[in-house]
């Protein structure tokens, strides 16, 4: 009885000794991870958000965004505050303005270390500034400097961004919180990333801010189907192409979650349509091909459908198992007119055929007994497997579709990315991401290579819905073997130069600069279901707008973000000066520039002022558990200390009875 007593004893002070030891490392490792910002005296140290205001203009298809942020030093010092805020991930972020008192500073762009240096420099000398970093593509943070007791700060920017359809639905997001995220000991130290230290408010606390938002949208088309899933608003419609609305200002804050609109632009046929702007010493344009709103078997061409699928270690168990009932699902449905191929890959690749087959019942059979074959090992090498895939001989006039499968656990993710771009005329490629937690930049990477959608499975639940969706996006191409071809029109800088084929669920974009008169045509060329296709857009009656200015700031976006990998942080040199200079040429916002505004007025002349990080809500339906709290609010400083006292306890317990059993044993 003494001995398993003192095994209980011995077991449970472990767990407290376990459990401590936990509580103590994430004590030291919470500056990694979203932390609380606990607000202390007033006087001293707060810098509310008094308000947002938004105005969201739509004209075709471009989105421009003007945000007004005010701050107020409430307190009775002077403060210095960094504030993190999300937006698109294909926002061009163009202009910034800081307005104090009577006094508006135009910021001016410059390079990053730059910069962060005349910041520095403006805060030592007392100087109000204001400094606006890209972290990631979609999270940006401003930091304010000297802000005196009493003073209010207006923050303006303006940003736009290409709104490009899914399944026909165009949608327009404003996102309003920075959701909490992880990061490890090795990615906060190596990345300095800030987005991963931004203090949260506690779960159910609301703040003092408030939120506005209005929008225009000038659809060109008739809006179809309007609706805001994310806020109540109120929509006026002025004609049957143009509509203007508001938010429902009931709800003092609605700034916990994303402002999402969506709507719909009628049509029956292949539009294309150009947008121009001239500008003082470059001129751009942007074309758009976009598929009509419904499509009949008869539309689409005959298809191929080659499967590339990662059989390799980290696959193994249920990424692979759902990727064969995944790809089984889909090579059922096949058409018996399609064709298709499977290449497996993990150290090397092998094929189901030298060819690609006929989708018939003995064909698809002999497939799905392959893939119930795979059992899941060795390496990863993609890029052999994608170029074997691409390389197979081709028919003419068929829609040849990759469909890349894998978790992502691979490195050389760029060069597959440019060869994907680089083949874009080739073939289709699409990618589906299938793990718990799979590596989304190469998945998403290869999307955007391939001017596509991710497809990623991270539960066995969401499989069938997901793999629902993706089938039926990759089932209709309308047009393939796509050429467009600017005829007595002269262009230059055009990217992208090939291209994928127009399927129902996206458009073909295209973006460039021009010179000379607005005469000639554009002309788009393919193969349909039901035979070759022509269209021709005469544009010599098209005037270039001004309200297409933000077509300079997206041709730009547009390269940034191909030359960059989409936001990849290993930048090559040669790279990362083209970004720069980019940036700097068109006053962009991106990872190597920043937007910085100085007050030229010393008003903290000895240059002391607190620092604070401003903290931000949490998205609605997210509770303190993420960002190291409780449910309950209660503090890891108390947990720490009932563990110390739980274990504290139980080594007294044990004493205790250790001496009660020696002084038996004595006594007899």
């Amino acid at each position: 009885m003494q001995v398993k007593f003192r095994n209980v004893c011995f077991a449970l002070i472990a767990v407290a000794i376990s459990f401590t030891s936990v509580l103590a490392q994430t004590q030291e490792d919470k500056t990694l991870a979203p932390y609380f910002f606990v607000q202390g005296d007033p006087n001293v140290d707060h810098l509310p958000l008094k308000n947002t205001s938004v105005e969201i203009s739509v004209s075709g298809v471009i989105a421009d965004v003007k945000v007004v942020q005010t701050y107020r030093n409430e307190g009775l010092r002077p403060i210095n505050a960094t504030y993190v805020f999300p937006a698109s991930t294909r926002a061009a972020v163009y202009a910034m303005r800081m307005t104090i008192g009577n006094d508006v500073i135009v910021a001016k762009i410059k390079e990053k270390e730059q910069a962060r240096n005349d910041f520095e420099a403006a805060k030592r000398e007392g100087k109000s500034a204001s400094l606006l970093e890209q972290d990631r593509p979609n999270v940006f943070s401003m930091r304010l400097a000297n802000v005196m007791p009493q003073e209010q700060v207006d923050i303006e920017l303006h940003y736009t961004e290409l709104l490009v359809p899914t399944d026909g639905v165009y949608e327009v997001v404003f996102p309003t919180v920075v959701g909490p995220r992880y990061a490890s000991q090795k990615d906060a130290t190596e990345k300095g990333n800030q987005s991963v230290s931004t203090p949260y408010l506690r779960q159910g606390e609301k703040p003092t801010s408030s939120l506005h938002i209005s929008a225009k949208i000038s659809g060109g088309l008739p809006i179809q189907e309007l609706s805001c899933p994310s806020h109540q608003i109120f929509p006026q419609y002025q004609g049957p192409t143009v509509a203007q609305l508001t938010l429902d200002d009931s709800d003092p804050f609605q700034g916990n979650r994303d402002f999402v609109l969506r709507y719909k632009l009628s049509g029956e046929q292949i539009a294309t349509g150009l947008l121009l702007f001239q500008g003082t010493d470059e001129n751009f344009f942007l074309y758009m091909a976009q598929p009509p709103a419904r499509v009949t078997n008869e539309d689409i061409p005959a298809r191929e459908y080659i499967f590339v699928v990662d059989v390799s270690g980290s696959m193994s168990g249920f990424p692979l198992n759902t990727s064969k009932k995944l790809l089984t699902d889909l090579i059922s449905q096949l058409r018996p007119t399609d064709l298709f191929n499977i290449v497996l890959f993990a150290g090397d690749s092998n094929v189901l055929s030298e060819t690609s087959l006929p989708a018939n019942a003995e064909n698809v059979a002999k497939a799905i007994h392959l893939l119930d074959e795979q059992r899941g090992a060795g390496g990863t090498e993609l890029l052999p497997a994608v170029q074997r895939a691409m390389n197979f001989p081709q028919q003419q006039k068929i829609s040849r579709n990759i469909v890349l499968v894998t978790d992502g656990y691979i490195s050389g993710e760029e060069g597959v990315f440019d060869y994907i771009r680089q083949n874009l005329n080739q073939a289709n490629v699409f990618s589906f991401g299938i793990g718990s937690s799979v590596n989304r930049y190469l998945i998403e990477g290869v999307a955007k290579a391939g001017m596509g959608e991710p497809f990623i499975v991270t539960e066995e639940s969401e499989a069938a819905g997901i793999a629902n969706k993706f089938r039926e996006y990759i089932q209709s191409p309308i047009l393939t073997d796509i050429k467009i071809r600017a005829i007595g029109f002269e262009t230059y800088d055009v990217h992208t130069t090939q291209f994928p084929d127009l399927f129902a669920q996206r458009p073909v974009i295209l973006f460039g600069k021009w010179r000379g008169p607005i005469t000639g045509s554009f002309e788009l060329t393919g193969t349909s279901g039901r035979g070759d296709f022509i269209s021709r857009l005469d544009i010599g009656g098209l005037q270039a707008e001004e309200s297409n200015r933000a077509l300079r700031y997206l041709w730009a976006r547009s390269r940034i973000a191909e030359i960059s990998d989409y936001g990849s942080g290993s930048v090559g040199s040669d790279k990362s000066k083209e970004i720069t200079a980019l940036g700097l040429k068109y006053n962009l916002l991106t990872q190597f520039t920043s937007f910085i505004a100085v007050r030229e007025v010393v008003t903290n002349p000895n240059g002391n002022a607190q620092d604070i990080k401003q903290p931000v809500p949490l998205p609605i339906r997210v509770s303190d558990m993420a960002v190291g709290g409780t449910d309950q609010g209660s503090e890891p400083e108390l947990v720490l200390l009932i563990a110390g006292l739980l274990l504290f306890g139980l080594t007294m317990i044990f004493r205790k009875r250790l001496i009660a059993s020696r002084l038996v044993r004595h006594s007899s």
